[in-house]
């Protein structure tokens, strides 16, 4: 690229500074708790979450081809990274595992395996953002309410200690705290005052976005019952709690380094393969996701978003952080408060930067009822009731993947649910195959009386297509002659040729003439 081009494509990013700008301080509030919440499930130090989410800012950022995807740590890891430092010993050890796995991610780039996103059909990638969407709301439902036995970020159905997504909200009906419900309430109020009647009142209300109010509000909710103003509490749990340098050397203190000398052993390789490939295909499913939510439909290169990726894995796990992927609730925040370019995730990591360094007790002053509030709209927006109707109009074959996507996400977790939404989907697509691999037509020979049959084949017919012609070509009665017209395909798989050939034979005994066009078997089936 030319040095203009570079200079007028940097210039481009800042030319939606001022939508840009808001949108990250909302990015930054949501991305603060799921970066601690994510490293307490993974049982790392709290600061590693952090640090994954300055790097999944910055370097992601900065290196990513995807103009509104924000990357950090995802729940989805979280499981594979406990297991994963126990396992090996210690958690210098996994972070070497982490810089490994950034190498594999990246050399997955440097081969074009970011294909594989382009397989994910629309109905599964609309499934999963939806399914995503009522996942965040039912996971927030506790967090404003005051219960907080979930940790912040957890995508998982099933829970420690028996419990699940459904049973830790009838928990928190039953542990209400007043003080969060308050703030709650509060929030809800300002987000729909702001969404439906200030933006369209004045400009000013679309550069000072509502969650940022109501950030602001809830911190100082939080001060006036600390000072007594008011009679509410909330416990340690029910806040953000982001660990507090003193200095500059607490700060660097925070900070770990990779144990390389375990590097070669086979465990390590293991758990790196492993962080690789869910990461990626986490990665690439939220890419795909995410161009779905761009109001102006850009597309990501998905092949450098995987080089981004594993250069942010790399730097992660040489600092201390956890494993990085791109992630969709960030990213949907992001995109629903308005940004337009990647300033905007890049300037959300430099606000986890600062804040790390310089307002950390002020951060904790946030309650998690503020945030869940935000989420909660995050979510709805990603789940809207017409998007279902959307759905349903376009018939069961787009329909049936969608919901079994949803259902699977929010009763199992992101990739299960994603599975099963592909598994429905190729199902749909086999069906379509099955049924249009032919049409056959019938006709009356002028000269001796005699029925023909034209079997038409399709442009592409597949092994699954065997049973139809099959059962088309055994119906065709006894005296008549068929005519197998292979003329527009250009690939027939070697069952159906085999079967063919088998029928030319087997059509004798019935009387049946068989006249084939354009029907090219292998040399060795000639004599089959």
């Amino acid at each position: 690229m030319s040095a203009p081009s570079v200079r007028s494509n940097f210039i481009d990013h800042f030319k939606h500074f001022n939508q840009d700008l808001p949108a990250s301080i909302v990015v930054f509030f949501v991305a603060l708790p799921l970066c601690l919440g994510i490293a307490l499930a993974s049982g790392a130090p709290l600061f590693s979450g952090v640090i994954a989410g300055i790097v999944g800012g910055i370097v992601v950022g900065l290196a990513s081809g995807s103009q509104l995807g924000v990357s950090g740590p995802a729940a989805g890891l979280a499981v594979i990274v406990l297991a994963a430092i126990g396992n090996l010993g210690s958690y210098e050890v996994f972070l070497a595992a982490v810089v490994l796995a950034g190498v594999f991610q990246f050399l997955l780039g440097q081969f074009k395996a970011g294909f594989i996103a382009y397989f994910v059909p629309t109905s599964v990638i609309k499934g999963m953002l939806t399914g995503i969407g009522l996942l965040i709301i039912l996971k927030q439902i506790p967090h404003a309410l005051g219960y907080d036995a979930d940790f912040e970020g957890d995508e998982a159905f099933e829970q420690a200690g028996g419990n699940n997504t459904f049973t830790d909200i009838l928990q928190a009906w039953d542990l209400l705290t007043p003080g969060a419900i308050l703030i709650a309430v509060i929030s809800f109020a300002i987000l729909i005052l702001w969404d439906a009647v200030l933006v369209k009142k004045h400009r000013f209300f679309q550069l000072l976005q509502g969650p940022i109010v109501v950030v602001l509000v809830g911190i100082a909710l939080q001060w006036a019952f600390l000072q007594g103003w008011l009679n509410f509490k909330l416990e340690d749990s029910q806040i953000v709690s982001l660990p507090v340098a003193n200095s500059l050397g607490d700060f660097f203190s925070f900070f770990t380094h990779p144990d390389f000398s375990q590097m070669a052993q086979p465990a390590v390789i293991k758990v790196a393969l492993v962080m690789a490939i869910v990461a990626s295909l986490e990665t690439l499913l939220c890419v795909e996701a995410t161009d779905k939510l761009d109001p102006m439909k850009r597309v990501t290169p998905t092949n450098q978003e995987l080089k981004a990726q594993g250069l942010g894995n790399i730097v992660s796990g040489m600092i201390g952080g956890l494993p990085i992927t791109q992630v969709i609730v960030r990213s949907s925040a992001n995109i629903t408060f308005g940004a337009q370019t990647k300033i905007s995730a890049i300037l959300h990591g430099f606000w986890l930067l600062l804040s790390a360094l310089t307002i950390a007790s002020f951060l904790n002053m946030v309650p998690l009822a503020s945030l869940a509030t935000i989420l909660i709209m995050v979510g709805y927006k990603l789940a809207k009731p017409s998007l279902f109707k959307q759905m349903y109009a376009l018939g069961w074959e787009q329909f049936a993947p969608f919901i079994i996507t949803i259902l699977a996400i929010v009763f199992t977790d992101l990739l299960t649910g994603i599975g099963l939404g592909l598994v429905v989907a190729v199902f749909f697509t086999l069906h379509h195959s099955y049924r249009n691999s032919h049409y056959i037509k019938q006709t009356r020979s002028t000269m001796d009386g005699q029925e023909v049959y034209q079997l038409v084949l399709a442009e592409e017919v597949s092994f699954f297509n065997k049973a139809s012609i099959l059962e088309v070509l055994e119906s065709i009665p006894r005296n008549s002659k068929v005519v197998i017209d292979c003329t527009q395909s250009k690939s027939i798989a070697y069952d159906v040729v085999e079967f063919i050939q088998d029928y030319q034979q087997h059509a004798k005994m019935k009387n049946i003439v068989v006249e084939t066009i354009a029907f090219n078997p292998p040399k060795y089936l000639l004599g089959h």
